[in-house]
């Protein structure tokens, strides 16, 4: 019998659970109970106490030193108090965890479990009270310079399009549009504003939020160096498109970008490049979703592309007036 090789695997939620508790030094009665997979797999571990979260990246996905990085900052937001879901350390004191799967070494994390849950439509004041967390976050990693990615025009526009071209023809009207609105960037459009760590994704399904609006965000895997109005307009396009009502989406957003002013001011030109900036994230995450296609192919197609993806993209950069001249919208495949 030939024996083949796994790309992904997931691991038994049994044996994880033991490795855990033995590793952690918990109770035996915590149970693990697989939560769901994705980019990353993520398990709970809980008994009728309390709850961590174990992630269990895949495979070559993150290196152990942007592991690293990653746990560094979200230790260095904990220190100073501010709500994000931190890192465990085991009974020896580490932090990363490395297992032999199938398909070869995967690490795990061990989080702390953030209180509350999802709210995907959010009142003004919880909006205000994100603006000013993502602000004191963004304040206290100014011109920090992790061992992470660093999001460029490179990061951001160029590679996401040549992930795509693997699975896309060139000839597809979406795909003309995507490359039509790439040259809408240029590499200084980000140059005279605030730098620093970013999280990249941070909207309702990343943060978890209590009675008390209390606020806690989480899942930092594609945190890295940046220009910090990213995370400002990325925000702003996840919440426009949850949004139907456009007067309540301005409201909202009002008071996100107030909250976030309170703690730290925004230039004009930051405040000018927050359409051309959701832009950029919301093609980062098109790259992602073809550089991982084992995970995204599922939905990842011509119609999802052409359908909902791209008019997604359009519909914000017609309601903010960018770029319409330049990137014309993709018209329907014959």
């Amino acid at each position: 019998m030939k024996v083949l090789p796994v790309v992904t695997s997931t691991i038994s939620e049994k044996e994880l659970g033991e490795f855990v508790k033995e590793t952690y030094g918990l109770h035996k009665n915590y149970n693990c109970k697989i939560f769901r997979t994705g980019m990353n797999h993520t398990y709970f571990i809980s008994n009728q106490e309390s709850k961590y979260v174990l992630r269990v990246y895949s495979h070559n996905w993150r290196s152990k030193t942007e592991v690293s990085a990653e746990l560094e900052l979200l230790q260095e937001l904990k220190a100073q108090d501010l709500n994000v879901s931190y890192p465990i350390k085991d009974t020896k004191g580490e932090f990363i965890q490395e297992i032999k799967a199938p398909e070869g070494t995967r690490f795990l994390v061990l989080f702390s479990f953030a209180a509350g849950g999802k709210v995907r439509f959010l009142d003004k004041d919880t909006c205000f009270e994100i603006g000013t967390l993502m602000a004191k976050i963004h304040k206290l990693t100014a011109n920090k310079n992790m061992d992470r990615v660093n999001y460029d025009k490179k990061a951001l526009i160029t590679l996401p399009y040549e992930y795509l071209k693997k699975y896309f023809s060139e000839e597809l009207a979406a795909m003309k549009f995507i490359k039509e609105t790439g040259v809408l960037f240029k590499k200084s459009d980000f140059e005279n504003t605030q730098k620093g760590a970013v999280h990249i994704d941070i909207w309702y399904d990343n943060m978890a939020i209590t009675a008390e609006k209390e606020i806690t965000i989480f899942d930092f895997d594609f945190c890295g160096n940046g220009a910090q109005i990213l995370d400002v307009g990325y925000f702003c396009k996840q919440l426009f498109h949850i949004e139907s009502d456009k007067k309540v989406y301005e409201l909202k957003k009002e008071y996100f970008l107030k909250g976030y002013q309170k703690n730290r001011k925004l230039s004009e030109q930051e405040l000018q490049l927050i359409p051309k900036a959701g832009v950029a994230v919301f093609l980062f995450y098109l790259g992602v979703q073809a550089q991982r296609y084992d995970w995204s192919n599922i939905f990842l197609s011509e119609n999802y592309l052409t359908m909902v993806y791209v008019p997604r993209i359009k519909s914000w950069m017609e309601y903010c007036k960018f770029g319409l001249r330049q990137a014309q919208p993709p018209q329907s495949e014959k």
